[in-house]
């Protein structure tokens, strides 16, 4: 069963990798806009959730971000970290520059130790201002599952153009600033195979790695339903050998199972 997250602000929630997160969705509350399909995805698939309410504004945003703020301050349950996440992609909003400028200035004002964190598909990073507003927040956790573009095709399914050598090169022009997200799993679909957990996607993806040279890599695995039958989580003893091989590069690595 799909879970799609109040509009536009949900929780807190004890994240795996992240810690007390206050989430930010600026996607509608009543479905799923995303430039990925991700058949793995806990909102569903786009198609069986098409919402009908519009994204939430600008001001939307900030109104209810200072409002559970207080409330927050008021009941002296201080955020880890707020988190831009939810029902799709957050850098697709078209005031997602705007939205961080106002999210940055109210943790500062209301819980200035919390962290303001991004999970970004890496989509839209062709936009200069995308670009620049990921490089202001402390987390700017960026999605790359693998190198290959068959897979890609097969497992993230983009909405749009998606060239992953292209991605890679956008990653590396963040200088480290940056935190890669990757989900490795197994099982089938469609009739082939998704497992990605093989030397054959794990060499070539290290390699993206070593060059981009971030400063952390995030490794997990599917925690809940998925949309598509057929999907396995990869095990902890998977999840540990290759964050182990990214630490062999001198990149700091986490495995959440």
């Amino acid at each position: 069963m799909a879970i799609l997250f109040p509009s536009p602000i949900f929780g807190p929630i004890k994240s795996r990798r992240l810690g007390v997160s206050l989430g930010i969705n600026l996607m509608p509350s009543d479905g799923k806009v995303c430039t990925f399909d991700c058949i793995y995805c806990e909102c569903g698939l786009n198609a069986d959730h098409r919402p009908k309410l519009k994204r939430p504004s600008r001001q939307e945003v900030r109104e209810a971000l200072e409002q559970r703020l207080q409330q927050m301050q008021a009941e002296q349950c201080a955020p880890d970290v707020l988190t831009f996440a939810g029902n799709g992609e957050p850098t697709a909003h078209p005031d997602f520059a705007g939205i961080i400028d106002d999210t940055l200035a109210l943790r500062d004002v209301y819980f200035p130790k919390a962290q303001v964190s991004v999970l970004s598909n890496a989509t839209m990073l062709h936009k200069p201002e995308v670009v620049a507003a990921l490089k202001r927040v402390d987390n700017n956790i960026l999605k790359l599952d693998t190198v290959s573009q068959e897979y890609i095709k097969l497992v993230d399914q983009p909405t749009g153009a998606y060239d992953v050598e292209r991605v890679v090169e956008q990653l590396c022009a963040f200088e480290g600033k940056l935190i890669v997200q990757t989900l490795f799993m197994k099982g089938a679909f469609d009739g082939r195979s998704v497992d990605n957990t093989t030397d054959d996607y794990v060499l070539p993806w290290l390699s993206a790695v070593q060059r981009i040279a971030p400063q952390q890599v995030m490794i997990y695995t599917i925690d809940r339903a998925t949309p598509v039958s057929g999907l396995l989580k990869a095990t902890p003893a998977e999840l540990d050998a290759i964050a182990m091989r990214v630490r062999e590069l001198g990149i700091a690595a986490s495995a959440s199972y």
